[in-house]
């Protein structure tokens, strides 16, 4: 039954993306053209014509985002990710039509009606996901428009994934039992059977799905559990037995008959996006060292007539691929022994009065600039750390190599989440990782966002020691 609603309702979310569509560029050529302009008996004012057009980039849009996977019926894609695709599809739609206008010469369509129309018709896609979800979301909450799950696994991995759809009731998934191990001590009462009583509940059950969730003892009935899937039609999902260390977008690979899971790729191993951070970063930093050049030479005068010492403090980090670089920072302590192995604390008796006032602010973090303009760091990204600390980290915090797989940041999720300095390395090394795994062009604008209206404010001491 649901099945049947859901293809109805597919259709149904179709068809209004296309409506809307159409509805936007003929609201964008009525703006343009005839509200602003007055611009009555123009060809390319509302008209038939314009409500021809209006269906072609109507098709042209809904096939783009077809294709980026909008339109598959997946319960798990959350409004973030919608409003990505939805600029993403839109953008390309736009490009392609003014290409193809550009190209053919066809001057009587407005360049203006074009602009309208892409910022009408996103807004009103956004707007209209974000009172969906909403929708939906209030209703599976009471019980409609639920799926059906019957979980494969007794263990603590299958009693996991009951426990976070409960926490996301939002998502619309309800598991009526479990298959497996009844004497297992985590098991549920909800227990419709065994193994071998697959076959039979899943042609009897009225159900939408299979999550085959096996511990690692259970493992070797994987096939068996598949097969039985397989013939009775059911479409089923496999959470693997190592799910704690498997990343969020894992990569397959293929070699012949074997399946290699890249258990570490990153959106930016790709070159594309790659050329877009690197490209960002040079014209920030550069920009930045420009407005900034004041305020620097400033700092530089207090930091030299602070204490004796150089300007700057250049100490050695371990960066991007574990390879060693020299990074920047304003002085803001005296000169010492222990700045290569000594962490800093919160009221460290090192600092000068006026490298505390820096510090307070992150002033003394500017010169890294210059090493974002070099291509040692980014802007945004785990921060980098001491050799002597690398070298003991990484055999007592699980995946802290990991954050060397991306370029280390000025700034970074852990940052603006308030792991900065001396807090807890194991879950800034959490955060980190979830920054990679999740890394895109919009993320790193909000912890830039973040980063200048408020996180550069930091909770260390503005006193220092006079000793």
């Amino acid at each position: 039954m649901i099945r049947r609603n859901q293809e109805f309702l597919n259709k149904v979310n179709m068809m209004m993306d296309i409506l809307l569509t159409v509805f936007a560029y003929v609201l964008a050529s009525w703006v343009r053209l005839d509200f602003l302009n007055g611009a009555e008996g123009n060809p390319a004012a509302v008209g038939g014509r314009t409500v021809l057009m209006a269906f072609i980039y109507a098709l042209m849009q809904f096939l783009i985002l077809s294709l980026w996977g909008f339109y598959n019926t997946t319960r798990t894609r959350r409004l973030r990710w919608r409003i990505r695709t939805i600029v993403i599809g839109v953008t390309i739609s736009i490009l392609l039509a003014s290409t193809f206008l550009f190209a053919f010469r066809l001057e009587d369509f407005s360049r203006g009606v074009l602009i309208a129309f892409y910022i009408i018709s996103m807004t009103l896609l956004i707007v209209k996901y974000a009172i969906t979800l909403l929708v939906f979301s209030r209703f599976r909450k009471k019980g409609y428009n639920l799926k059906h799950v019957l979980v494969v696994g007794t263990g603590e991995l299958a009693q996991q994934y009951k426990r976070d759809i409960d926490e996301e009731t939002e998502l619309g998934f309800h598991v009526i039992g479990f298959i497996g191990n009844q004497h297992r001590k985590t098991a549920t009462e909800d227990i419709f059977g065994n193994f071998g009583d697959l076959d039979y509940h899943l042609s009897m059950l009225d159900l939408n799905e299979v999550v085959i969730a096996l511990d690692p003892e259970d493992y070797p009935k994987i096939r068996e559990v598949i097969s039985v899937c397989e013939r009775n039609g059911v479409k089923y999902s496999v959470i693997p037995f190592y799910n704690d260390i498997i990343p969020a977008n894992p990569v397959i690979e293929t070699i012949g008959k074997s399946k290699l899971i890249n258990m570490r790729s990153n959106r930016l191993d790709n070159v594309g996006w790659n050329i877009v951070k690197r490209g960002f970063d040079m014209f920030a930093s550069a920009l930045a060292l420009l407005i900034l050049s004041p305020l620097m030479i400033f700092i530089a005068i207090g930091v030299k007539l602070s204490s004796p010492g150089p300007v700057l403090f250049k100490q050695k980090r371990i960066g991007y691929n574990r390879k060693e670089f020299q990074m920047l920072k304003f002085r803001s302590m005296k000169v010492n022994d222990t700045e290569e192995t000594a962490w800093t604390t919160n009221t460290d008796p090192r600092r000068t009065k006026f490298g505390s006032f820096l510090r307070k602010f992150s002033l003394d973090e500017l010169p890294q600039l210059i090493n974002v303009l070099r291509g040692d760091m980014s802007l945004i990204g785990p921060r980098p750390e001491l050799p002597h600390f690398v070298e003991q980290f990484k055999e007592t915090v699980p995946f802290y190599m990991v954050k060397h797989q991306v370029k280390p940041g000025i700034t970074g999720w852990a940052q603006v989440n308030g792991y900065r300095g001396d807090t807890s390395i194991e879950k800034r090394i959490e955060l980190d990782l979830w920054y990679i795994e999740h890394w895109s062009v919009g993320l790193d604008a909000q912890i830039l966002f973040r980063t200048i209206f408020g996180g550069m404010i930091n909770k260390e001491e503005t006193r220092c020691s006079t000793q």
